[in-house]
């Protein structure tokens, strides 16, 4: 149902479906006392499989692990949603901060209401840049959005769900504006969905979740006449687009489970790399 609203449905119109949709489990969840005020509704909740709060924690675990953040650092979430990420953040950025960016204005609405009144070092912004999947109607076009921030702000970028759904140009002037925002020192962490062989030997197979079959200008896509609702990118490529941005790769590169990998940290493929001073 959710993929046949996708294809037909622009947004905001697609939020509305969601809500006509969702409402019958939303007043369920508040007749039986389920209903949990720190979630975003279900209509909200359009980030991939999973449960919300678990992949959330997951995230910062990754976080940790990989990249070291700590307590203190400033934190920039390209691609924010409605806080899924941010929220496992609260428990852990007690003496940094963290602002989110996102394209989709409900979304960034219901986080600046539910999170920023208890945690005032979490600030949310809206972005209005055009995405065919997710804001088709914004005013501006991703190839040339400068984010709002200045230069040299943040320790931490990170990137989830978002390069999985823009086109080339649109990816490497991200990659040229997080560049910009880091300190020097600073990381970034940013999710896609990588074709090297093992990934073209699996994609299409019994378990794969995805068929990049399509061909695009410098990349694949499962759907012609939608490129952005999944893009993939060739392995060299990306490496090619995170040098010319500034940016160096931390090895290794962390295999996604989307071509029907086993074993994968995440569904898509973590790339993590530092500033170039």
């Amino acid at each position: 149902m959710k993929a046949l609203l996708r294809r037909w449905l622009p947004l905001p119109w697609l939020l509305r479906a969601r809500r006509l949709c969702y409402l019958p489990l939303e007043l369920r969840d508040r007749l039986l006392g389920r209903y949990d005020p720190s979630l975003p509704p279900r209509w909200l909740r359009f980030v991939g499989g999973g449960d919300f709060a678990t992949v959330g924690q997951r995230f910062v675990g990754h976080f940790r692990a990989l990249v070291g953040l700590r307590p203190d650092e400033d934190v920039l979430e390209v691609g924010c949603g409605a806080g899924r990420i941010a929220r496992a953040l609260t428990a852990h950025l007690d003496r940094g901060s963290y602002r989110g960016l996102d394209v989709v204005a409900d979304a960034v609405a219901w986080c600046r209401r539910a999170i920023t009144p208890n945690f005032p070092q979490f600030r949310f912004d809206h972005a209005d840049v055009r995405n065919g999947g997710y804001n088709p109607r914004g005013r501006r076009g991703a190839a040339a959005f400068a984010f709002p921030y200045a230069d040299a702000s943040f320790d931490f970028a990170f990137l989830t769900s978002v390069f999985t759904h823009m086109l080339p140009a649109e990816v490497a002037n991200y990659l040229r504006e997080v560049r910009r925002v880091l300190r020097p020192g600073g990381r970034c962490l940013a999710t896609f969905f990588l074709l090297d062989a093992e990934a073209r030997a699996r994609m299409g197979g019994p378990d794969s979740t995805l068929d990049f079959r399509h061909r695009g200008d410098g990349y694949r896509t499962t759907r012609p006449d939608q490129p952005e609702d999944a893009v993939a990118y060739e392995e060299a490529d990306v490496r090619a687009l995170f040098a010319r941005a500034g940016l160096r790769l931390r090895e290794p590169i962390h295999r996604g489970g989307w071509c029907g990998r086993p074993g994968a940290l995440e569904g898509q493929d973590l790339v993590l790399a530092d500033r170039v001073p």
